[in-house]
């Protein structure tokens, strides 16, 4: 019998009710790892967590929000009952309010730049302190390739995920001493229900620039999680893995 990659860990998925979050989750779950997920949608999170439940896992479901402390730490609090450890805190939880910066509002950068990026802090500061105990963790931040190459009408979504970039290597260089990695994954165009709501013409135009030829699916961003989360990759730490079909080379 297969040995599984993350037999006996706990996991932490934020955003991880639908999209590249939930395929992060189930997979994890599907390589041995218990689960705990939150996003502000605490009914389609606890339908994740049935599913993986139903795969033989355990899974805890929350409704916490990723820009309070407090919230954060009520959470991994009740992981830790539960647990009584964590190993790997995938950061995905994360928006996007799109526009041109003269007609972006303050509340719009505001929330973004919470979210995303303050977001990424809270959850790391509040795990990281369990995972220094450990002298072991995994912590994996789901950044953008628009964090490297910017793009018109995402000045605040462009800023937050450089913004994780650099939390990424300046948090992996604090934490490596004791056993913690600390990544960033940059994907590109993946099919979830925000590209789809995207024009035609827009994607036609993506395709085009993609040269693998094809958009990228969540399955595609989970693997390379999977990967990040395991012990093959046990030294690699401070890195940016963009996952794009060659888009931004």
């Amino acid at each position: 019998m297969c040995q599984l990659l993350l037999e006996g860990k706990v996991a932490l998925v934020t955003g991880g009710a639908r999209g590249i979050g939930r395929e992060i989750a189930l997979l994890l779950a599907s390589q041995g790892a218990d689960i705990a997920l939150c996003d502000v949608n605490l009914e389609q999170a606890e339908e994740t967590a049935k599913e993986i439940r139903l795969s033989g896992r355990e899974c805890l479901a929350f409704k916490a929000d990723v820009t309070d402390l407090k919230s954060v730490q009520e959470m991994v609090d009740k992981i830790l009952d539960k647990f009584k450890k964590l190993d790997i805190l995938i950061n995905n939880a994360g928006i996007a309010k799109d526009n041109l910066i003269l007609r972006m509002s303050e509340e719009d950068w505001d929330k973004v730049i919470a979210v995303n990026l303050k977001g990424t802090f809270v959850c790391t500061k509040i795990a990281s302190k369990v995972m220094l105990k450990q002298r072991s963790g995994r912590i994996i931040n789901l950044a953008s390739i628009i964090g490297i190459m910017g793009n018109a009408g995402q000045a605040n979504y462009a800023a937050s995920k450089a913004g994780i970039i650099a939390l990424t290597k300046s948090v992996a260089k604090e934490l490596a001493s004791r056993g913690i990695t600390v990544n960033a994954i940059a994907p590109g165009f993946i099919k979830t229900e925000m590209t789809a709501r995207l024009p035609d013409d827009i994607q036609k135009k993506m395709l085009s620039g993609i040269p693998l030829g094809r958009f990228g699916e969540p399955k595609d961003v989970a693997d390379l999680v999977l990967f990040l989360s395991s012990e093959s990759s046990s030294y690699i730490t401070g890195q940016v893995v963009q996952i794009d079909g060659g888009m931004l080379m």
